[in-house]
């Protein structure tokens, strides 16, 4: 019996990690500026730092600027989350990284748009194909490294991405 398991165990690892892990899901509903939650609705400053749970969100250092895309619609005792983007130097110019932050973190100093559309939170997910993994159920290790779901891949195509250089 013990050969079995043995012979089984490498076996199920394998499928764990080719899967990923699944995560509790964040929020059922989000707040956006649009139907895809790729306009931006405000620019945020930290205001300390963060260090990142897990890899559904950002690490976020005092005095980073952060675009914000959405505002997970809180739930029973679940914390407040926002998705946004810090960008790594102070000019902007590149993509940063996407994921959630806890929105007492940050201070919005400037709001684009509001926050008016309520969009579900189930989407179907870059690597994720017909099944429809929901934004804060993605797997792990092949999905969220690519940040957010898709949320960058939306806004590097969108023919309307914005970007405010203050």
């Amino acid at each position: 019996m013990a050969r079995l398991l043995f012979l089984f165990l490498p076996g199920l690892v394998a499928i764990c990690a080719v899967h990923g892990i699944f995560m509790d899901r964040l929020a059922s509903k989000k707040l956006c500026a649009d139907d895809e939650c790729v306009y931006t609705i405000s620019l945020a400053r930290a205001q300390e730092d963060y260090n990142a749970p897990d890899c559904r969100f950002i690490n976020v250092k005092k005095g980073q600027r952060i675009y914000v895309y959405s505002k997970l619609v809180k739930e029973n005792e679940a914390g407040e989350f926002w998705a946004g983007s810090v960008y790594a130097n102070q000019s902007g110019d590149e993509m940063g990284t996407v994921g959630y932050f806890p929105s007492n973190l940050v201070q919005e100093q400037h709001v684009y748009q509001e926050a008016t559309k309520e969009v579900p939170t189930t989407v179907s997910v870059s690597g994720a194909g017909e099944r429809g993994e929901k934004d804060s159920e993605c797997r792990c290790r092949q999905v969220y490294k690519d940040a957010s779901c898709n949320l960058r891949a939306a806004l590097s195509k969108a023919p309307h991405f914005q970007r405010w250089h203050l």
